[in-house]
């Protein structure tokens, strides 16, 4: 398998895109943030002391998977059509279990944009609950599938949490 972006030379590079077809692309990422069942219960009332928990870990996801290109040095900046984020909780595992959807037409892949909402997401739920609950634990975060482009489509199937 070769590694797009290094130079002949192995030095880090961003790739060439500039002569790909634009169409549209999809990538799904996953990850889940593990806590104390009554931490959960609190975000789940809402009685968190910074507020809506949920509600402003999506709108960070949102903002994190828009400026990617801005923190990932070899991403291209990407003009988003579609970003959906949505959050399951689980209180039999004392979880909260995040979805990104991102899309985009474009000449390259949405997949970091779609892991960097996952991440934004899980760390501004830690951010707003660490006074509750500093034992949580951020996890299992992957690319789960992914649309368009030249490699066509990938949906993850070896350890899949779906």
């Amino acid at each position: 398998m070769k590694l797009t972006h290094f130079d002949k030379e192995g030095r880090s590079k961003m790739v060439d895109v500039s002569d790909k077809k634009v169409t549209r692309r999809e990538a799904v990422a996953k990850g889940s943030v593990f806590m104390r069942l009554e931490t959960l219960k609190l975000i789940k009332s809402k009685k968190i002391s910074k507020g809506d928990v949920l509600g402003v870990a999506k709108i960070a996801g949102i903002i994190g998977a828009k400026r990617t290109s801005e923190i990932i040095p070899m991403c291209h900046p990407l003009g988003i059509d579609a970003i959906d984020i949505n959050f399951y909780i689980d209180e039999k595992k004392n979880k909260i279990d995040i979805e990104s959807r991102v899309r985009v037409e474009a000449k390259t892949g949405v997949e970091m944009e779609a892991l960097t909402a996952v991440v934004i997401s899980a760390i501004t739920i830690y951010d707003m609950c660490k006074a509750a609950d500093k034992d949580m634990v951020i996890s299992d975060i992957y690319l789960a599938e992914k649309r368009g482009g030249k490699s066509g489509e990938y949906k993850r199937k070896i350890g899949s949490k779906s």
